[in-house]
């Protein structure tokens, strides 16, 4: 809970029959703005001439909504609330094993013109207003519902309109937010809750009905499942590209891209690729430092910075570049023997090098996220690689996703952590640890630029 007059930070989910957007919004005393995390348009389906919501889509893009608000969360942020607002009327019917028995229909599909007949026949519309008060339009719930298979909604365990669906597949929380269930025709505008004796006469089974609950009531947390896809890179002499997740993927994508299953802390697995790190930068700065004429790390990063984009680029897990040895050779003849012209000054070769770096990266990223089969949000480089800021650059460019760059000590800060909670110093599951750091470390953005 936030302390009484003390700024809070929420995500605002709000949408609509045309588009959605998810907001940032930070309100205090005296402080009310909203930051746009993601939008998107949703349109209607038509399969077969009738009109559905694409539902999954919507979800989908609520959750990359989610992810992005995450990522644009300011350091001394915490995790945020999460409230839904949708178009009210138009609902999704859920089965005993909690998922969908139909794609919900849109309410502009010609169906519910049945409806109203078949609810006419039963209840007068002068008693009709005086139940529920609502203006009369031919979509409301109990005419879409009355145009259901009885033996669909008599299999049905609850039905939820798109907001609390969505919230139920985002918590598991099954429920009605009030004031929409306002608007189905069920609810009894004299006592406020639902009515099951119309319900009855309609033959809608009193199961369908959830309880009720107060706008801003607190449902639950977000399922682990649904936390921000994000690719990880642990940048050092070696890089490990990868994503975290709570099963191991073992197929033929996954052997053919070469990935590799590794253990996780609290249960889950981490999906990686090894690729060739800084490694290389380091034994040619070894070797022309040997030569007898180094030159600073800095300065030469500041030089290979300022060099344009679409130089040369070699393959950095060429097995050629794992013994130690004179690196800028190395690479001059496995460009030359790919007819590319190789760099002929030393900034010219380091940004060839991070250039390549950042390349075998976005391959990485794009190889975990397609045996995973998800869509990462940003990339969140961790290590002594995170201090290179042209290389953050660069791999958001390649990658056309947001780097995260930090921390540093990543590696001991998880040690710290994990026995941190051994010790019951610190709580919570992975996300509350993370949270942590996000607060008490220092992490800079890169936003991909067209130049990559």
């Amino acid at each position: 809970m936030t302390e009484h007059g003390t700024d809070v930070t929420v995500v605002a989910v709000d949408l609509g029959a045309s588009s959605g957007r998810v907001m940032l919004g930070r309100c205090g005393p005296q402080r009310l703005d909203l930051q746009q995390a993601h939008r998107f348009s949703n349109d209607v389906v038509v399969a077969d001439g009738r009109f559905f919501w694409d539902i999954d889509r919507l979800y989908d893009e609520v959750l990359a909504g989610l992810r992005a608000a995450v990522l644009a969360l300011e350091p001394h942020e915490s995790m945020p609330m999460l409230a839904i607002d949708s178009w009210a009327i138009d609902y999704g019917l859920l089965g005993a094993d909690g998922q969908l028995l139909a794609r919900p229909h849109a309410y502009r599909d010609q169906r519910s013109q049945r409806g109203v007949a078949a609810v006419h026949a039963v209840i007068t519309p002068e008693e009709l207003y005086e139940r529920h008060g609502l203006q009369w339009l031919p979509f409301t719930t109990l005419y879409q519902l009355a145009t259901e298979d009885p033996a669909m909604l008599r299999a049905a365990t609850a039905m939820l309109l798109i907001p609390d669906l969505l919230v139920h597949r985002l918590t598991g929380a099954i429920g009605a937010e009030i004031t929409n269930a306002s608007t189905t025709g069920l609810l009894s505008v004299a006592t406020g809750e639902w009515d099951l004796d119309l319900a009855a006469r309609l033959g809608f089974p009193a199961t369908l009905f959830p309880p009720l609950r107060a706008p801003g009531e607190r449902l639950g947390t977000v399922l682990p499942a649904t936390s921000a896809n994000i690719v990880y890179i642990s940048s050092g002499t070696w890089s490990l590209v990868g994503m975290e997740l709570d099963r191991a993927v073992v197929s033929d994508a996954g052997r053919i891209a070469n990935v590799t299953n590794e253990r996780g802390v609290d249960d889950t697995f981490r999906m990686l690729r090894n690729v060739t790190g800084l490694w290389i930068l380091t034994e040619s700065l070894r070797t022309w430092s040997t030569a007898g004429a180094p030159d600073g790390l800095e300065s030469l990063l500041a030089d290979a910075a300022s060099l344009p984009a679409g130089g040369p680029v070699f393959d950095a897990d060429d097995p050629v570049f794992l013994p130690p040895g004179d690196m800028p050779t190395r690479i001059a003849h496995v460009l030359t023997a790919v007819g590319a012209r190789p760099p002929t000054t030393r900034a010219g070769m380091v940004r060839c090098v991070l250039d390549s770096l950042a390349a075998a990266y976005a391959r990485a990223a794009r190889a975990v996220q397609d045996v995973a089969g998800v869509r990462a949000a940003a990339v969140h480089v961790v290590g002594g690689g995170s201090q290179n800021a042209l290389l953050a650059q660069l791999t958001a460019d390649r990658t056309g996703l947001p780097v995260l760059a930090g921390p540093v000590e990543a590696t001991a800060l998880g040690n710290v952590l994990v026995q941190a909670r051994a010790a019951n110093a610190v709580p919570g599951d992975r996300f509350a640890l993370r949270a942590l750091v996000q607060r008490t470390s220092t992490i800079t953005r890169y936003e991909p630029s067209d130049s990559g």
